[in-house]
């Protein structure tokens, strides 16, 4: 048997998508996906993504009517890994409001005071006094007699990076409200996880193609500076000649 042999449903999936675009509609917007776009503008990471991992990737966008060149979903393939489908927290809160049940929410930071748990409501805390150790998050629904409740906790996320060292209790924050709404709105929400939620380090790779435009970038600002400089230069050498001339004629005249 081959291996990453395909099954019958994904085999289905291929003959449904096709190699051509798949277009639907995102807020009144069409939106068009095909496998080259997915793979050449839409996937990040060093590996190669398979057919099997695009079709996953646009049947999640079409369901849940994500919009990935608004950098609200994006896959991820490193190595020999398996490839991850990545949502903006923007995306969950979008797909929330879309509910009628929907009812808004309460979120923020569980800190140790005085040798007590406290759940702070938003992000400030005292660093000198208080201990960051967690986040939580409640969504109300309409048709729920209670809220959906999320508490996560810190140490089971912080991934020590700089985004991490320089905003915690934002990013601890966030976690507890991704899941919180996904228990809240399981149809929804329920195959869609936050960078933050799964081991993604885009550290590791380097994306050639920013690189290469960047690299251009510079050197058309470069290009621009040099041009714009030497223009100055060749000014300010006529303004220079033409007024040694001027001097030159009004001592004369004065001889």
């Amino acid at each position: 048997m081959e291996e990453n042999k395909l099954t019958k449903q994904e085999n289905d999936a291929l003959a449904i998508f096709g190699k051509g675009k798949t277009i639907y509609q995102v807020a009144g917007s069409d939106v068009a996906l095909s496998f080259d776009i997915v793979r050449n503008y839409l996937t990040k990471g060093n590996g190669q993504v398979s057919d099997q991992d695009i079709v996953q990737f646009i049947s999640i966008c079409k369901f849940n009517q994500l919009n990935p060149f608004l950098n609200e979903a994006f896959l991820v393939k490193f190595g020999q890994q398996p490839a991850q489908i990545i949502v903006s927290k923007e995306a969950f809160f979008k797909r929330a409001d879309a509910s009628e049940q929907y009812e808004g929410f309460k979120a923020g930071i569980i800190i140790v005071r005085d040798n007590q748990i406290v759940e702070v409501e938003g992000c400030f805390y005292n660093e000198k006094t208080d201990v960051l150790v967690g986040g939580w998050c409640e969504v109300y629904r309409s048709d729920r007699k209670l809220p959906i409740v999320a508490k996560v906790n810190l140490s089971e996320y912080d991934k020590k990076q700089s985004i991490w060292n320089e905003k915690k209790s934002t990013m601890i924050s966030k976690i507890a409200k991704v899941q919180a709404l996904r228990e809240a709105f399981p149809a929804q929400l329920g195959a869609m996880y936050t960078q933050e939620e799964q081991e993604v380090k885009f550290t590791e790779y380097e994306d050639v193609t920013d690189k290469e435009s960047k690299v251009n970038k510079l050197a058309e600002i470069a290009a621009k500076a040099a041009g714009v400089e030497e223009q100055s230069k060749a000014e300010h050498s006529i303004n220079q000649s033409q007024n040694d001339t001027n001097n030159k004629s009004a001592q004369k005249t004065l001889l």
